[in-house]
Formats: structure tokens, C-alpha cells, sequence
């Protein structure tokens, strides 16, 4: 699990850094983790918060996360007859 983790990760940051190769590394994640709005120290950094912020590093702020699109109802009420079964996909 960690290592397919690992993969998306550095996926997602390759093409990511080489807009910015004046940077090294450590100067790199620093700076994502400051637009991510993280302000523990770097240590404490997940591979969550990088992963979700270079998925939607770039798009609109009021736009749906990806993995949560995919369950949006904008009625509350088709979004509850959903949930009980009664309107079926």
C-alpha cells in the first residue's frame, strides 16, 4: 500500500517541480505545504496533503474534490431517496 502511495505521489510531483527547478526539493514541498494552508511543522506533513493538494493544485477553489464528485446530489431529496433505495441507478 505504501509503495502505490509512493508511485501517485512522486506522479503527481514530477511534472509539478519541473515548473519550478530553481527550487531543490525540501524549498518545493515547503512551498506546496504553504498554499495547502499547513502550518504545523514540515515534519508533520502527510502524503494526504500532498496528494490532495497537487490533485487540485490549479482549479477553482468551489470545485468538487474528486473521490467526493463522484457522490454529489443537489437535491436533498433525490440525494435521501438514493440513500433509502428507493430510486435505484
Amino acid at each position: 500500500m505504501k509503495c502505490h502511495r509512493l508511485n501517485e505521489l512522486l506522479s503527481l510531483l514530477q511534472p509539478a517541480w519541473q515548473q519550478e527547478p530553481d527550487l531543490n526539493l525540501m524549498q518545493f514541498i515547503q512551498k506546496l505545504a504553504a498554499e495547502a494552508g499547513f502550518t504545523q511543522p514540515i515534519d508533520e506533513l502527510t502524503d494526504d496533503v500532498l496528494i490532495y493538494h497537487l490533485k487540485m493544485r490549479g482549479t477553482d477553489k468551489h470545485e468538487e474534490i474528486p473521490g467526493l464528485k463522484k457522490d454529489y446530489e443537489e437535491d436533498f431529496k433525490t440525494a435521501l431517496l438514493r440513500a433509502r433505495g428507493v430510486i435505484k441507478d
